[in-house]
This record gives C-alpha cells, sequence and structure tokens, in this order.
C-alpha cells in the first residue's frame, strides 16, 4: 500500500440492502502488515478507519462518511488446519464459503453459520453472529479460542477467554471499534454426514409459533421460524417451523427417494431413521454447492427480475399466503447443510428485487416470557400503518457473557420492510416505536441489523455499565479514536 492521498480512492459504499450510502475512501490491504500502514495514514491525514468484509451488513456498520473503509476481503489465508481435532486458524477476510469448503471434505462443519456464506470470519466475530442452532451452540465467539488482534497503537495483543479475557469478550462483538483482527483460532464441528434431517410444519398463530420454538428447541439441532407479516387476526403470526438434526453414518435405507418424495413401509407410516448410507458423497463440496439454476434450466441470477413486482404490500400478500397454503402438509425430508443454512444464496442478488431504495431489515431480541405480546403490538402497528414487513424470520435464543451481547432467554424476530422515497420517514418513526416496544419487553438489538438505533437506546439495552466499559476499552486500545464508524458515531456518538 502506498502513501498515496487517501483522494484518490474515493468510493461510493452502500449496506447490503441498498437503503444506506456513503462516500469513503477506500483502501484493500492484501496482507496483514499492510494494515499497519492503513492505521499510519489515517492517522497523517486525520481520518478515522472503518473495516468492512463482504459488505453483508443490512445497516452502516460497514460505512465511514468522508473516512477511510477498509476492505479485507484479501487478507484471506487459511493458516492452519488440523483435520484430527478440529481446529482451524485464519485471517479476518476467509469467508465462511471458504471455510466449509476447507473443512468438509474431513468431515467438519462450522460451529455456527449465518444464513449467507459470503461473510468474511472477521465481520462475523466483529458482530457475533447467531446462526439457527444459537439456543444449543451459542454465538460464533462461543468457539474462538484465540484470536490476535492489532490495536490502533500498534501493538498486536493475543486474546483468549483467559488471557485479556476483557478484550477478548468486547472485540467479539465489538463492531470493529476496539482493533483489528489478525489471526482467529476456530473450533470446527465434527460432522459424519453431510446431510440434515428436517421436519417442515406450519403454525398457525403467534401463540403456537413461539410455543414450537420454545418446546422443539430441546429436541433438535437446528430450529427457525418463517412468519406471515401479513396475516391478520386470529392468523397474526402464523408460519412454518423448520428443524433439523444431523444424520449418523450407517447402513440405514434413505429417509426420501432422489426426488425428495416420503417413503413408507407397508403398513403406510413413514419409514425414519437417522443414518446416511453415503457420507462419502455427501460431505463433498460438489453435493453441498448451491446449483446455479432452478430446475437445472432457469438462471438463478436474473429470478430477482421476476420478484420485484411482487415487493408491494398487496404483492408481497399473496406471496406470503401461497407460501403458506402450500406449508400447510407436513413434511420430512434430508437436506445438505449448505442448503439448509444459506438459504439468503439460494437467490443471487435477491435484494436488488426491493428496488432502488433498498430494504431495512429490523431485528429485535425479546425474552420469552414477553414476545408474544412485544410482537403482536409491532404487527399490528405495521399493518395500521399500511407498511407491513414481506419476510419474517424467527429463532430461539440464550444469553451469553459478551460485553455488547444482544442475547436474551427467548427469541428474535427479524423482519424486512421496503424502503421507498415516500414512506422513509414514516418507517423511522415506526422502527423507533419498535425499539420503544423491544426495550419495555426488555429486549435487545443486533449491531449488524437495525439502522435507526439511536444512543440512547443503546444505552438502555446495554446497561450504563457495559457501556462505561466499552468507552474505557476504546480509550485504552484506542486512544486518538481512528476506528469509527456510521454505526459507532450513531449509537456510541
Amino acid at each position: 500500500m502506498n502513501n498515496t492521498p487517501p483522494y484518490e480512492k474515493l468510493t461510493l459504499l452502500d449496506n447490503f440492502g441498498h437503503s444506506l450510502r456513503s462516500p469513503a475512501y477506500v483502501f484493500q490491504p492484501a496482507e496483514t502488515e499492510e494494515i499497519g500502514q492503513a492505521l499510519k495514514l489515517a492517522k497523517q491525514h486525520g481520518l478515522t478507519i472503518t473495516l468492512r468484509g463482504a459488505g453483508r451488513s443490512y445497516n452502516d456498520a460497514a460505512l465511514n462518511g468522508g473516512g477511510i473503509v477498509l476492505d479485507l476481503r484479501q487478507v484471506n489465508r487459511i493458516l492452519a488446519w488440523d483435520p484430527a481435532t478440529g481446529l482451524l486458524r485464519a485471517e479476518p477476510g476467509v469467508t465462511l464459503e471458504h471455510l466449509w469448503h476447507t473443512v468438509l471434505p474431513d468431515g467438519w462443519w462450522p460451529p455456527v453459520v449465518s444464513g449467507t456464506m459470503f461473510t468474511t470470519l472477521g465481520g462475523c466475530l466483529g458482530m457475533n453472529i447467531h446462526g439457527k442452532n444459537n439456543f444449543r451452540m451459542g454465538t460464533l465467539g462461543e468457539h474462538v479460542l484465540e484470536f490476535t488482534i492489532l490495536l490502533p497503537t500498534g501493538a498486536e495483543v493475543t486474546c483468549s477467554p483467559k488471557k485479556n479475557g476483557d478484550l477478548f469478550r468486547a472485540c467479539i462483538g465489538g463492531m470493529g471499534m476496539l482493533g483489528i483482527f489478525t489471526s482467529i483460532t476456530l473450533q470446527m464441528k465434527k460432522m459424519a454426514s453431510g446431510l440434515l434431517e428436517v421436519h417442515a410444519f406450519p403454525v398457525r398463530s403467534l401463540e403456537e409459533h413461539l410455543e414450537a420454538l420454545l418446546d422443539g428447541a430441546p429436541q433438535h439441532d437446528y430450529i427457525v421460524g418463517w412468519l406471515d407479516a401479513t396475516a391478520r387476526g386470529k392468523g397474526l403470526g402464523r408460519g412454518q417451523i423448520h428443524t433439523a438434526d444431523y444424520l449418523h453414518e450407517g447402513d440405514g435405507c434413505q429417509v426420501r427417494n432422489h426426488f425428495g418424495c416420503q417413503v413408507r413401509n407397508h403398513f403406510g407410516c413413514q419409514v425414519r431413521n437417522h443414518f446416511d448410507p453415503d457420507p462419502k458423497k455427501t460431505l463433498t463440496v460438489a453435493y453441498q454447492t448451491l446449483p446455479a439454476k432452478l430446475f437445472g434450466v432457469f438462471p438463478k441470477s436474473i429470478i430477482h427480475y421476476f420478484m420485484a413486482p411482487f415487493m408491494n404490500n398487496p404483492g408481497a400478500w399473496a406471496v406470503n399466503t401461497a407460501k403458506y397454503v402450500m406449508g400447510l402438509r407436513e413434511s420430512y425430508y434430508n437436506q445438505p447443510h449448505a442448503a439448509f443454512h444459506f438459504l439468503l444464496d439460494y437467490v443471487p442478488d435477491w435484494e436488488l428485487a426491493y428496488g432502488r431504495n433498498g430494504l431495512i431489515q429490523y431485528q429485535s431480541f425479546i425474552l420469552k416470557e414477553t414476545a408474544r405480546e412485544a410482537w403482536t403490538e409491532m404487527l399490528e402497528l405495521s399493518q395500521r400503518r399500511g407498511l407491513p414487513s414481506y419476510l419474517g424470520v424467527t429463532k430461539r435464543h440464550r444469553p451469553d457473557n459478551f460485553l455488547l451481547t444482544h442475547a436474551v432467554d427467548g427469541y428474535s424476530l427479524a423482519l424486512d420492510f421496503k424502503v421507498t422515497s415516500g414512506n422513509r420517514s414514516k418507517m423511522a418513526q415506526m422502527l423507533q416505536d419498535f425499539d420503544r416496544i423491544t426495550l419495555e419487553a426488555g429486549g435487545r438489538f443486533y449491531f449488524a441489523k437495525n439502522s435507526e438505533t439511536t444512543a440512547e437506546t443503546a444505552i438502555r439495552f446495554l446497561g450504563e455499565e457495559a457501556v462505561a466499559k466499552f468507552r474505557s476499552l476504546k480509550k485504552r486500545c484506542d486512544p486518538h479514536h481512528l476506528l469509527e464508524s456510521d454505526l459507532y458515531r450513531r449509537v456510541f456518538g
């Protein structure tokens, strides 16, 4: 990286939802040694630095208006991989796709993944991602054994739960505002099969939806819900639950035939077992790779053009209603890990279907005792104001001990909203009302998603003690405030 003036690299960046944009000076180091040069350059020009991985955040976490954005995608080496123990050490630009491609052929899988495989490891830890197994496996940060981080002071520090534990618990989930990961050591999870046994069944109301998540989580390895946010009345909160369980190596007959149809015995009952007859095949990258064409004919890369006409209130209601009706029949089937986890990657560029002003995703984490009342109020409020969510996703969660944690003993609900030039101010006001409802229900927020959370809201859900600890660490690790982002300035001032 040369020492040229940063204005030569001025670029207009946006978030994943294409609803927020800001100009920044983008630098892309090819190795960790160049990161220190970028820090010196920022200090020299009186600029701040924001870290950016794949740019998959729905909000302003990877934006830095008028400052430097450090694109770390090329700092992406697997530094060490031990198939005997499942320990992996990697640089921050390694994507989840690169990660599972490396470990799956040896019978391992990342313990926690996001809904897309294109997020980077550094970004995943900066936001401390959760998956469909949070209730059982926690966040990704809980599977980190150690990391090294370059502080803006120039010091490189090694952190683990026992060594520099305060910094360990603050950097994971710390939005990249304390330092820059240079290497990360993770424990992978052993797999006997590349398949999961999936059970899909309908839920007819919000009460039934939450009960299914609560009762089903202890019995399964993964659980996730789709929620129809356009449904009203007795059907409010209706949707479909998907549970998934690991298959084991064995010689049992397959649960499904080649076409995914249910196999029945001579009594007419479903034949089910938990064995994969051909794990050598299912544990290959080729078997897990998502197809580029629908039905082997239609290119997925153009599907978002056909989705766009339905991205309005009547269209969303029709699509959600059809999806619910089609899901009324309970089903079991085997599904590859990649197909189950990375639903957001099924349709390339799907977010473009929302139009030129993009989308906002709002995610709230609410205690199991208060979720039903809070989400009833949110869903009814969005419908009254003519701003219903076009997609809702629910998960079951457990608490963790990271400093800026979003976790609760309860549930999360992620809602996607279309932004237009005419509804942006109304949308902002509604999401502020959602924040109030969430706080009154004892809930929390996730810094990779919501774009309207204020500093006052952040202090209320994090608590003054946690905010004070973070500010103290910020002063110690970054005394000149070189690391800042639009998100950081919004929620910490």
